[in-house]
C-alpha cells in the first residue's frame, strides 16, 4: 500500500487508541499535536501547495482564538453551532482584507507584508482592552452542541474533547487532500512551480493565490478555536510571530508539499519541546532548552532535506548506493589493468 496513503489512516487510529490508554499529561500532549497538527496543515496549503511562504499566519491562530473567547457569554456556554462558523469567519474575513493586499507582493516582500500584518493585530489585542491587553482573557464554559434541547455530545467532558479534535483534525486532512486532487489543487500546483508560464496558460493566479490564502486562515482559525476551548485562556502571545516561526519549521521539518509530513513535523518539534524542557532528565540545564531544541533542528534539516516524509525515499537511495558500490568493487578488482599499464613479460615485444 502507497505510505501516503497508509499514513493518515495509521496516525488517526494510533490518535484514537492512545485516548483509552493515555494519562492525562499525555493526552493533553495529544490534543496539544493535533490542533497544532491543523495548524500546520493550514500552512501547508499555502507554502507546499501554493508556494506562498508567510510569516503572520499566526494571526489567523489568534483571531480564532480570541473570537471564541469574546462571542462567549461569561455566564453561560454559548452554541458550538455558530461560534465555531463565527471564528472561522473571523480569520476568513481578516485573511481576506489583508491577503487581497499582500498577495500584490511576491517572494520575500511578501513574508515582510504578512508578518507586518500579522504584528498589527498581535498589537491591537495587545494594547488594548477589548482583548484583556496582555493579561489575555478567559473562556469560561466551553460551548454545548445543543440541537432543539438534545445534547449529541458534552465537550466539557476530556475524551468527548478528544475526539472531536481528532475528528476536526481528520475532516481538515480529508479536506486539503480532497483539495490538492481537484482542478484548483492543481492550478496552485501551477502557480507554485512557475506561475508565469501559468499567466501564459490564461489562467489569472491571483484569484486562486488569495481563495487558497482565505482558506489556510480559515483552518488556522479552527486550530485557534479548538486552542482556546482546550485551555480556557488567550493570550495575545499567540499573534506573536514567534508562533509564525513555529509552526513553519513544523511545516519544514515534516517536508515541504506532503501533507502527512506537516503532521509527521508537528509531532517532532512538540515532542522535542517536551524533551528538552524536562527537568527530569536535564534538570537546571533545561531552562537553556531552546539551544538544544535548535541544534537539533539543523541536524534533521541537514540529514534530511525532504523532510521526515521523505525518509523512505532517502532511504531507498542509500540503499540503492550502497548496493551498486558493493556491486562495481569485485568488478573493479577482477579486470585486467589498461595494455599501456602493464609491464612486459617474456616473449611480449615492448610498446
Amino acid at each position: 500500500m502507497n505510505l501516503n496513503r497508509l499514513l493518515p489512516l495509521a496516525t488517526l487510529l494510533a490518535l484514537a487508541a492512545f485516548a483509552w490508554n493515555g494519562s492525562d499529561y499525555y493526552t493533553g500532549l495529544a490534543v496539544k499535536i493535533m490542533i497544532y497538527a491543523i495548524f500546520a496543515l493550514s500552512l501547508q496549503l499555502l507554502v507546499g501547495g501554493a508556494g506562498l511562504v508567510s510569516l503572520g499566519h499566526a494571526a489567523f491562530f489568534g483571531i480564532g482564538a480570541y473570537a471564541a473567547a469574546l462571542l462567549s457569554p461569561p455566564s453561560e456556554a454559548a452554541s458550538l453551532w455558530w461560534l465555531l462558523p463565527a471564528a472561522l469567519l473571523a480569520a476568513a474575513a481578516y485573511a481576506a482584507v489583508t491577503g487581497a493586499l499582500a498577495l500584490r507582493t511576491r517572494g520575500v516582500y511578501f513574508i515582510m507584508v504578512t508578518l507586518a500584518f500579522a504584528q498589527m493585530a498581535y498589537y491591537v489585542f495587545h494594547d488594548t482592552k477589548a482583548g484583556g491587553g496582555s493579561d489575555g482573557i478567559y473562556l469560561y464554559f466551553r460551548p454545548q452542541a445543543a440541537v432543539g434541547g438534545w445534547l449529541p455530545f458534552d465537550l466539557d467532558q476530556a475524551p468527548v474533547y478528544y475526539f472531536f479534535v481528532l475528528a476536526c483534525l481528520a475532516l481538515t486532512w480529508g479536506f486539503l487532500a480532497g483539495l490538492r486532487r481537484s482542478p484548483f489543487g492543481a492550478a496552485l500546483a501551477g502557480i507554485r512551480i512557475n506561475e508565469q508560464r501559468m499567466r501564459a496558460a490564461g489562467y489569472s493566479t491571483y484569484p486562486y493565490k488569495l481563495t487558497a490564502y482565505i482558506i489556510g486562515a480559515a483552518l488556522a482559525g479552527l486550530a485557534g478555536f479548538l486552542f482556546a476551548l482546550k485551555d480556557g485562556f488567550v493570550t495575545p502571545e499567540l499573534l506573536a510571530w514567534e508562533q509564525s516561526g513555529l509552526v513553519l519549521l513544523m511545516v519544514i521539518l515534516g517536508g515541504l508539499g506532503s501533507l502527512g509530513g506537516a503532521v509527521l513535523g508537528t509531532v517532532a518539534l512538540v515532542l522535542l519541546q517536551e524533551l528538552f524542557q524536562s527537568q527530569a532528565l536535564f534538570g537546571d540545564y533545561a531552562r537553556h532548552w531552546h539551544l538544544p531544541l535548535g541544534v537539533a533542528i539543523i541536524v534533521l534539516v541537514a540529514l534530511l532535506p525532504d523532510g521526515l516524509a521523505g525518509l523512505p525515499a532517502q532511504w531507498r537511495r542509500w540503499r540503492a548506493r550502497r548496493t551498486g558500490r558493493t556491486q562495481a568493487a569485485p568488478a573493479a578488482t577482477s579486470a585486467p589493468p589498461p595494455a599501456a599499464l602493464r609491464l612486459p613479460i617474456s616473449g611480449e615485444p615492448h610498446a
